[in-house]
């Protein structure tokens, strides 16, 4: 039925949930993985609304990312060596999470987006929005959402 699914994940509890349940359904399916990361975006210099430039020092963000990722991203790799899922791993820079997981769905022909879910209701959820929802309402892919 499946024969790539995007997992995207950022570390957090609810992520690498959703990381084991996806490799399980991979596993089952016959599926591969692709582990997808969104990096932050940095850019120099930034101006402060009071017209102050800010210099930044990107390349100290940017080598925080990678080696987050990196991280992130090779327990994906294990969790699928483990249970003998093929694994790709890939990772975006942006600040626009959403659009970057539809993107890496995309460009890596998945048929599936495997994500968890936060969690968030009522006004918190309206106010924050989340980056579920808006893959939900933007994906042309299907998207198995894990609570």
């Amino acid at each position: 039925m499946f024969k790539n699914i995007l997992v995207p994940t950022d570390g957090t509890q609810f992520s690498q949930d959703a990381v084991r349940r996806a490799v399980s359904f991979a596993k089952d399916t016959g599926a591969s993985i692709t582990a997808f990361y969104a990096k932050r975006e940095f850019q120099n210099p930034s101006r402060y609304a009071g017209g102050e430039t800010a210099y930044l020092h990107p390349w100290e963000g940017e080598a925080n990312e990678d080696k987050r990722a990196e991280e992130i991203l090779g327990s994906v790799e294990n969790l699928c060596q483990e249970a003998g899922v093929k694994c790709g791993k890939l990772t975006l820079a942006s600040n626009i999470v959403y659009e970057a997981i539809i993107d890496a769905a995309n460009n890596s022909n998945c048929d599936l987006i495997f994500m968890a879910s936060h969690g968030r209701r009522g006004l918190s959820a309206l106010l924050l929005g989340s980056e579920t929802h808006k893959v939900l309402t933007h994906s042309k892919i299907p998207v198995l959402v894990h609570r």
